[in-house]
């Protein structure tokens, strides 16, 4: 039977026993948004959304990298940097609000030490480019700022590289783009491919001195959408030492799903009111009534589109595992950003991918380098390039 079917409490001892000792780390989640726009606290357990500090110690979750995402259809420039900083503030802001549950962390010993006292390490990835607004100097800030990936574009081309969602434009990555890469190696932020097209994931991978990661992927061979990266993609990744974390996006884990929404984005009714959303989105005075109206938009669209269950998430894995080895995969669920398949309704509901992991053979040594110990690895490595590019 499916690990991921029933209660929540849908998890044996010994899985439970598993996961609690593990270091679990997620490497994408969009929170940063709900607590800027919403003024999201993380502290009480919410009635929407993915995360929360209940849900996140419920989930055995031991470490997360929020995004700091910008909207390249809003933002640009000088505006994209500083609502990228402001981002920034609201992670900021919950570690003190929270400072006997949370800590900052920009390293690996960090994430170990926040565990070892029994706090949610919080870290910061920041998911597109555009906010370096075409500065290396920028970059450096972020960097200072505590950000430790960098995913190099989002859904659309910025100025120095091509998105997997666009049409090409700079055939990959740009020789700023190819700067922009070695200079996170040599300040020891992560190199994140997720987002970029094929020709610029090949760039970034021949550019970099460190092992580069795909933040939030997953596999093309089992739903063939241009987000996921294709089984050469990930034997090369792997072959440097880096980490595809898997992400839980129902339409990249399905590509039925995926068709089905693009039939019903098609739809005029449904156009017409998102539209209208949007366009409420597009000022900086949106209220709680705006998000409401949203979320009945989301729950009404949801409804039409076929089921997809998190088994997928495992499916996903184990064929990177069956194709590069178990120490090149991870988490990357994109929780508060992505639309989660049954069975993985939020962050409280981790542990069912390590019952789900055993139900498949995989052992107690394998599983905790899935859950984060890979994270961890390929962090500490980064970390030991940037020490070298900088004569240390």
């Amino acid at each position: 039977m499916s690990s991921f079917l029933g209660a929540q409490d849908n998890v044996s001892e010994r899985a439970a026993r598993l996961h609690r000792q593990a270091i679990v780390v997620d490497l994408h989640i969009d929170t940063p948004q709900r607590m800027l726009d919403e003024d999201f606290d993380l502290g009480p357990r919410d009635a929407k959304g993915h995360v929360d500090l209940p849900r996140m110690k419920e989930g055995g979750l031991d470490a997360a990298f929020f995004s700091i995402y910008v909207d390249m259809d809003r933002y640009a420039g000088e505006a994209a940097t500083k609502r990228a900083l402001r981002l920034i503030d609201s992670v900021y802001a919950q570690v003190e609000r929270h400072p006997d549950q949370l800590m900052m962390a920009v390293t690996a010993a960090d994430i170990r030490s926040a565990h070892s006292q029994g706090k949610i390490a919080l870290l910061m990835g920041m998911e597109g480019g555009t906010p370096i607004a075409d500065d290396l100097g920028l970059l450096r800030d972020f960097y200072r700022l505590g950000v430790r990936y960098m995913t190099l574009t989002h859904g659309r081309n910025n100025n120095w590289v091509d998105s997997s969602t666009d049409m090409p434009r700079h055939n990959g990555l740009t020789e700023f783009g190819k700067d922009v890469v070695r200079e996170l190696n040599r300040l020891g932020m992560l190199v994140d491919i997720s987002h970029v097209s094929d020709k610029a994931f090949s760039d970034a991978l021949e550019v970099s001195q460190a092992p580069l990661i795909a933040s939030h992927s997953s596999a093309r061979a089992l739903a063939n959408v241009p987000r996921n990266m294709t089984d050469d993609m990930i034997r090369a990744l792997a072959a440097k030492g880096g980490v595809v974390h898997v992400n839980y996006h129902a339409p990249f884990l399905d590509k039925s799903y995926a068709d089905a929404r693009a039939r019903l984005r098609d739809d005029p009714q449904f156009q017409a009111r998102s539209e209208a959303i949007r366009e409420r989105f597009r000022n900086d005075d949106r209220t709680a009534q705006d998000f409401e109206a949203q979320q009945r938009l989301v729950d009404e669209f949801s409804a039409r589109l076929p089921k997809v269950s998190a088994e997928r998430i495992i499916e996903h894995m184990d064929h990177m595992v069956k194709l590069v080895g178990v120490d090149h995969v991870g988490l990357g669920s994109d929780f508060d950003g992505a639309t989660m398949p049954d069975g993985m309704n939020d962050a409280s509901y981790l542990p069912r991918i390590t019952q789900a992991l055993l139900d498949r053979g995989y052992s107690e040594t394998d599983i905790p380098k899935i859950l984060g110990g890979n994270t961890l690895r390929v962090m500490e490595e980064a970390e030991r390039v940037a020490e070298r590019l900088r004569g240390r």
